[in-house]
C-alpha cells in the first residue's frame, strides 16, 4: 500500500493503539477517532496479561523507547498457573518458564499503563471526543465519516477498533451478532502490601490461579507486583482517583463468576460495597484466606463485568472497511486471550498495509488468518467460560479428579496443557 493512503481507526482501545502505532512507524498518514473526551475516561484499572502474541505484536509496532517503557511497567509476578479447589487445595500447576527473548514471553500490566504506553507519540495522531456515527462510500473510491455534531473526516481505508458494541461493524456486518452468555462476573483488587501479604497463601500470591468449587461458581485470581519498579517518566498517573485507577500499586485481581440465578437480580443496579456483599455471601464456606481477599477489598475497586460473545459468521468480501479486536471477535475474559487476539490483529493488519501492492488484496488476507484464529478464540473462550461455573457437582468432581491425575504425571501434564 503506498503510504500516502490515509487510514482511519475509529476507537483508541489497546488493539487500535497498537495498530496506529505500527502505521505511524512505518510512515503511513493515520488519525485516530476516539469517543472518549480525555485519554483517562472510562479505565478500568484492572491487571492485563500479555501472553507471546500481545508481547510480538507490541515489539513489532511500538518504537523501541516503547517497548521498554512497555517492559519497564510490567509485573514481576509469577506466571506458573495454579487450579485450586475451594479450600486451596492444589489440583494442578502449569509451570511457565521465563523465556529469554520477552517478546516470547508473558506479562502482567496495569490496563492503564498499557493504554499510557500506547499513547505516547500520538498526540497528533489520536482525536479525542470524536464520537463516530456512521461512513459513506464516495464516487472516487473514499470513505467520508460521520461523527455526532455533525463533523466529518475523510479517509481511504477504515479500520473498527471501536470495541464489542463496534458500530462500524453494525453497518457494515449487521449480520454479526454479539450475545449475553448468561454469566456474571464481579471484580475487584486486593490490595499487597507487607501486611496483607502475610494474611494470604503463599500460592495465591506468587501467580495466577483458577479456583474450581464444585457448585458452579468460580473464581480467577492473580497478582499484579510492582514493588521495585522504578517510575517510567510520563507513565503511571492518571487523572482520576481512587482505588479503581491506581495503577503504580501491587494487589490480586480476583473474579467471581456464575451463571443467572447465583447473583441477585437486581446485581446491575449495585455499588461496589454490595457487589462485594454478594460475592462474600456466594463464597462464605469457601477457604478464609479467598474469602478475606474478597471482604479486604476497597469496594471502591470492585464492579461488574456482564459476559459477552461474538457469534462467529461466514467470511465475507474484502473492501477498505475491515475490522480488528472486539470489533470483530468479542469474547469472554475466561482465557486472558482477548486483549492478546486485538494485539495479534494489529499486528497482522499493520504487516499487510504496509507490504506494498493493492489494499484491499492485503486487507483479504488478513481477514483469512485473523478469522481463522481470531474466532477459533471466541469459541475455546465460550467453553471455557462454560466449564468455569457450568456443570453439575458430579461433572466438577470429575475435572478436578482429572486435574489431581494430570498433577501426578509430568507427561501426560505436557502434553494436555501444551
Amino acid at each position: 500500500m503506498t503510504t500516502k493512503k490515509h487510514v482511519a481507526i475509529i476507537g483508541g482501545g489497546i488493539g487500535g493503539l497498537c495498530l496506529a502505532q505500527g502505521l505511524r512507524k512505518a510512515g503511513v498518514q493515520v488519525t485516530v477517532y476516539e469517543r472518549d473526551r480525555t485519554p483517562a475516561d472510562r479505565l478500568r484499572g484492572y491487571r492485563v496479561h500479555i501472553d507471546p502474541h500481545g508481547a510480538r505484536a507490541l515489539r513489532d509496532c511500538l518504537p523501541p523507547e516503547l517497548w521498554r517503557a512497555f517492559l519497564d511497567t510490567t509485573g514481576t509476578s509469577g506466571q506458573d498457573f495454579g487450579f485450586l479447589t475451594e479450600r486451596l487445595d492444589l489440583l494442578a500447576l502449569i509451570e511457565t518458564p521465563k523465556a529469554a527473548d520477552p517478546a516470547d514471553d508473558h506479562h502482567s500490566v496495569s490496563r492503564i499503563t498499557l493504554r499510557q504506553v500506547l499513547l505516547s507519540g500520538l498526540e497528533d495522531v489520536v482525536c479525542f471526543g470524536r464520537t463516530y456515527e456512521r461512513y459513506e462510500r464516495l464516487p472516487d473510491g473514499r470513505i467520508r465519516l460521520h461523527f455526532a455534531g455533525g463533523g466529518t473526516a475523510l479517509a481511504d481505508i477504515v479500520i473498527a477498533a471501536d470495541g464489542g458494541n463496534s458500530r462500524v461493524r453494525k453497518q457494515y456486518l449487521p449480520h454479526a451478532e454479539r450475545v449475553d452468555t448468561g454469566i456474571t462476573t464481579v471484580a475487584g483488587k486486593f490490595p499487597l502490601t507487607g501486611e496483607t501479604r502475610g494474611l494470604l497463601a503463599r500460592r495465591l500470591t506468587d501467580g495466577p490461579n483458577n479456583v474450581i468449587a464444585p457448585r458452579g461458581v468460580g473464581m480467577f485470581c492473580a497478582p499484579h507486583e510492582l514493588d521495585g519498579i522504578a517510575p517510567v517518566a510520563g507513565i503511571g498517573a492518571t487523572e482520576q482517583d481512587g482505588a479503581l485507577m491506581d495503577n503504580a500499586a501491587s494487589y490480586i485481581l480476583w473474579a467471581v463468576g456464575a451463571a443467572e440465578g447465583h447473583f441477585p437480580a437486581d446485581v446491575a443496579e449495585l455499588d461496589g460495597a454490595a457487589l462485594r456483599s454478594a460475592v462474600s455471601a456466594m463464597i462464605s464456606g469457601w477457604h478464609p484466606d479467598l474469602r478475606a481477599m474478597v471482604e479486604r477489598c476497597d469496594p471502591g475497586t470492585v464492579s461488574l463485568l456482564p459476559i459477552r460473545t461474538s457469534i462467529p459468521i461466514e467470511p465475507w468480501p474484502a473492501s477498505t472497511v475491515t475490522l480488528l479486536g472486539d470489533a470483530i471477535h468479542s469474547m469472554t475474559p475466561m482465557r486472558g486471550i482477548g486483549a492478546n487476539t486485538a494485539l495479534r490483529d494489529a499486528r497482522l493488519l499493520c504487516r499487510a498495509l504496509t507490504g506494498g501492492g493493492d489494499e484491499v488484496t492485503a486487507i483479504a488476507a488478513y481477514e483469512e488468518r485473523m478469522r481463522e484464529y481470531g474466532f477459533a478464540a471466541v469459541r475455546d473462550s465460550l467453553r471455557a467460560a462454560k466449564q468455569f461455573v457450568g456443570g453439575g457437582r458430579l461433572a466438577r468432581t470429575g475435572f478436578r479428579t482429572f486435574l489431581r491425575t494430570v498433577q501426578r504425571f509430568p507427561s501426560l501434564k505436557s502434553r494436555v496443557f501444551s
